[in-house]
């Protein structure tokens, strides 16, 4: 852990490029000791339906929901929310500065008991993990 998802309009198509901002999350989230490198994973959804503020189209958002075992104290996931968020402020701050779009975060815990996790993709990393 821990899991990134973006959910973001689908009017931000074209206009943003969605690789990338889950490229730079991915990169942040890496220099944030308390998120282990091999459970970073960062997604992204496009939300087709949308009904925003005074109904009009043009507005977008983008929702960021961020996913990681419980255990850390709150200073730490403040940090750490606080850096992601940034980076994607930064990101959007182009866009944003031509279109109407919201931003949003949100870190909640994981209860490692109701969630198992297999894999192997620390087997295949480099460096520490």
């Amino acid at each position: 852990m821990p899991h990134f998802q973006l959910e973001y309009s689908s009017n931000l198509e074209g206009a943003v490029n969605i690789g990338a901002l889950c490229e730079a999350i991915r990169a942040e989230a890496a220099q944030i000791e308390t998120f282990p490198t091999a459970g970073i994973r960062v997604r992204a959804i496009r939300v087709d339906h949308v009904a925003m503020a005074d109904g009009d189209p043009k507005h977008g958002f983008i929702d960021l929901s961020i996913r990681l075992r419980a255990g850390r104290p709150l200073d730490v996931k403040k940090d750490a929310v606080n850096r992601i968020f940034a980076v994607l402020k930064l990101f959007m701050a182009p866009v944003m500065a031509t279109r109407s779009i919201a931003l949003s975060a949100e870190m909640r815990d994981i209860d490692a008991d109701l969630s198992p996790k297999f894999g192997t993709v620390r087997d295949h990393l480099e460096g520490p993990v």
